[in-house]
């Protein structure tokens, strides 16, 4: 069966937020939370493996896909304001309980809501969505780290590579043992969205502010341990920006987390949409009840 996809989009804060929505409206809602640089776009197969027995929501973060792009003055690019608008985004549509789906970005953004109200997660799924420090890939994230620490021209510069195609493509396809089985699409349209009037201080704003993260490492594991949320972590072993390691870590605090290596890169619904979406499947079936 065949379940549609309905492109909508509400207002919070006075900006509009862009979303993908399938499923049966009061079936248990999954909320994919899409990373750099990329949007709900990310989400176009996997969302129709799983509408048939869930909700599923999938937005657009402020500044990414068809969602709003206030310039940097007009808005504060921290991760910290972007799982607000999130939180306030989940209110909106009335989702009192869901499970995540996080990658990349959406990670600390997810993790940021499950900080807030715990009772309102039933579960995690991650892919390649990093939450401990041995989780960062040393070469990939040089450059990140040190505009973290200092924001300057020169810091600046080699992320600015980041934003461009050839940066674009190059996070979804090392990694990848067949480049051809990677949709062109994928990255062009990412590079795309990056190529737009503001993007580039707009991303730059966001990822230096990335630190803010790390701060919170201590209390997401805290809420690791305290929830025992059931986790699933199903990622791109051979990913250079969030390690496997960083996939094997959540058992310390979760030792009943279920995870599973697969042979591809960070965007790895690209190659494997079928079998991450049998794995969500049998866990969300066994973990989170379907009434």
């Amino acid at each position: 069966m065949t379940h549609q996809v309905h492109h909508r989009t509400v207002t919070v804060r006075g900006l509009d937020v862009s979303y993908r929505e399938a499923g049966p409206s009061d079936a248990p809602v999954l909320l994919l939370l899409h990373g750099f640089p990329s949007s709900s776009h990310m989400f176009r197969e996997l969302i129709p493996l799983l509408a048939d027995r869930y909700r599923v929501i999938a937005p657009d973060h402020i500044g990414f896909g068809r969602s709003a792009a206030p310039g940097v003055t007009e808005f504060p690019y921290t991760f910290a304001e972007l799982a607000a608008v999130t939180g306030e985004f989940t209110e909106l549509l009335g989702l009192a309980r869901y499970a995540l789906y996080v990658q990349d970005y959406g990670a600390p953004i997810g993790l940021r809501l499950a900080l807030a109200h715990p009772e309102r997660v039933t579960a995690i799924v991650t892919q390649n969505g990093n939450a401990y420090e041995e989780g960062l890939g040393a070469e990939a994230w040089a450059p990140v780290l040190a505009l973290i620490e200092k924001r300057t021209p020169e810091t600046e510069a080699p992320v600015r590579e980041i934003y461009t195609l050839d940066g674009v493509k190059w996070q979804y396809l090392h990694g990848v043992s067949d480049p051809t089985l990677v949709s062109p699409d994928a990255y062009e349209h990412d590079a795309a969205g990056l190529a737009r009037p503001g993007q580039s201080e707009i991303q730059l704003a966001l990822i230096s502010d990335y630190g803010s993260n790390f701060a919170l490492y201590p209390a997401f594991h805290a809420y690791f341990r305290e929830s025992g949320v059931p986790l699933l972590a199903v990622w791109g072993a051979h990913d250079e920006i969030f390690v496997p390691k960083g996939a094997l870590a959540f058992r310390r605090d979760l030792p009943e987390a279920e995870i599973h290596l697969l042979p591809t890169g960070h965007f790895a619904l690209e190659t494997h949409v079928d079998q991450i979406a049998a794995l969500m499947r049998d866990f969300l079936g066994r973990r989170v009840a379907t009434t």
